[in-house]
């Protein structure tokens, strides 16, 4: 599992995450991952692993795409929620830098909007590069780095967007969040682009798709303050893939 305070802080938000994510039209998710299903994950293989599945609703639409899929997370009661809705899929609880898999088990790893909620998000990607066939696709949502690091003054369309601090260096996030009678405070962490890049690359990863996806219409229309992120990206989605190993050429024996 993750450390325990990662894990406690998620167990402990566990109904309000489930009233958050399952409340239709309500949050980021319902406007944001139809491009990464749509542009950043590639059609379904043979198995595919989802790291942070919480109560499981990109597990559901992974299925609902045709992908057998596997699902791991931190909290007891988010897994009890997700195997209550989807009870013919394996869900697992489990340490995203320890997975409990053979290496090579999967040819598809998904994160989507975890590995900002892993404090060893180095280690993780490179347990996913552990457990994926060599080929295999490793698809990533994260909050946008620079969302992370700054802020709107003002719900306004034109509201300068800024940054009060440093953009650089891992750092803990703790955010409080109330509307229309549901709250949510997350814990994770923040970390530069240039963190996930050379996390991906010291696991043997080699990124070949990356997106900063602009609030759509549907979101714009929906709730007025998503107006401003057609300016600035809330969302970093990317795919990269686990370098193939080199195979030797045979040598003949006329040269040995």
């Amino acid at each position: 599992m993750e450390s325990p305070a990662v894990g406690a802080d998620w167990e402990a938000e566990a109904e309000n995450w489930v009233r958050w994510a399952r409340t239709p039209g309500f949050d980021a998710y319902w406007y944001y991952s139809p491009s990464f299903f749509d542009e950043i994950v590639p059609p379904p293989g043979r198995q595919t692993l989802e790291i942070g599945c919480g109560e499981g609703r990109v597990a559901r639409d992974l299925k609902k795409r045709g992908h057998q899929v596997v699902a791991v997370d931190s909290s007891p009661t988010l897994l009890r929620y997700a195997k209550e809705a989807d009870p013919d899929s394996r869900y697992e609880l489990a340490d995203a830098a320890a997975l409990p898999f053979a290496d090579g088990s999967f040819d598809l790893v998904v994160a989507y909007n975890s590995l900002m909620d892993i404090a060893d998000m180095p280690g993780s990607i490179k347990d996913s590069a552990r457990v994926l066939d060599s080929g295999g696709r490793f698809c990533i949502s994260v909050t946008h780095p620079i969302n992370d690091a700054g802020s709107f003054v003002s719900d306004e369309p034109d509201a300068a967007f800024v940054i009060r601090d440093s953009y650089f260096g891992r750092r803990p996030f703790e955010g409080h969040f109330e509307r229309d009678g549901i709250q949510m405070t997350f814990h994770g962490w923040m970390y530069a682009l240039e963190d996930y890049a050379r996390a991906l690359e010291g696991a043997g990863f080699v990124i070949e798709r990356l997106r900063e996806p602009a609030a759509s219409d549907e979101a714009s229309i929906h709730r007025f303050a998503y107006r401003r992120w057609g300016r600035v990206p809330m969302f970093l989605q990317l795919r990269a893939m686990k370098r193939q190993l080199a195979v030797s050429a045979s040598v003949p024996t006329n040269f040995l």
